[in-house]
């Protein structure tokens, strides 16, 4: 049987891509690097090659999932008209990281991948904070903002909140407060904004 070559790019990328599934089925702690041979039919010394340790490969696999992220944000920014609102709201309605990976998600969720957990989402949050700047800028520049701060920080700030203020993962959240916070979450956008009252319901809307 002809042995199959593959340029490094590829073989590189199939490498991502199963640890990505092997670490969403069986968590990065449950996963060794024979599994990840097992799964790819190669010798130990093609990962290695590549990936010197297993924590390396974590690192790739969530810069890869950082990466599809905005890409796709990136996209919809791209082919969405309108103000700077209009793309937000478009943004928000394509749903968040965790929409497409529920299966990472949901092992990241345990305590005994908490690193990985806040690894990913300090690289996502930072690239997504960049994008969001943009957008703020962009408003503010249509006079539909009055930002009191640049809007690299005011993005970082906002994200920020949003996404550990209501991760399950990090705060053992009850449903009470998980509705109690998403329920203020659209005002306290709109002042950190200097937006009109109204502009961000569409985050949650008010009772």
């Amino acid at each position: 049987m002809t042995r199959v070559v593959k340029k490094p790019e590829v073989r590189r990328a199939d490498i991502v891509e199963a640890a990505r599934d092997l670490f969403g089925a069986n968590g990065f702690e449950g996963t060794t690097m024979h599994d990840l041979m097992r799964e790819l039919n190669v010798a130990k010394g093609t990962i290695y090659h590549y990936f010197k340790s297993k924590e390396e490969l974590l690192e790739a696999v969530i810069n890869n999932i950082a990466d599809e992220s905005i890409k796709r944000m990136e996209f919809i920014v791209d082919e969405t008209t309108g103000d700077a609102l209009t793309k937000i709201r478009a943004l928000v309605s394509a749903g968040r990281v965790a929409d497409n990976n529920q299966d990472l998600m949901q092992q990241l969720h345990r305590s005994t991948n908490a690193g990985m957990h806040a690894r990913l989402l300090a690289v996502v949050l930072q690239q997504q904070a960049a994008l969001y700047a943009k957008l703020f800028q962009q408003g503010h520049d249509e006079g539909l903002f009055q930002l009191a701060a640049p809007p690299l920080e005011t993005a970082e700030f906002i994200l920020t909140s949003i996404q550990f203020l209501t991760d399950e993962g990090i705060f053992p959240w009850t449903g009470e407060t998980l509705l109690r916070r998403a329920q203020a979450f659209p005002s306290l956008v709109e002042k950190q904004l200097g937006a009109r009252p109204g502009s961000f319901d569409f985050l949650f809307p008010r009772m």
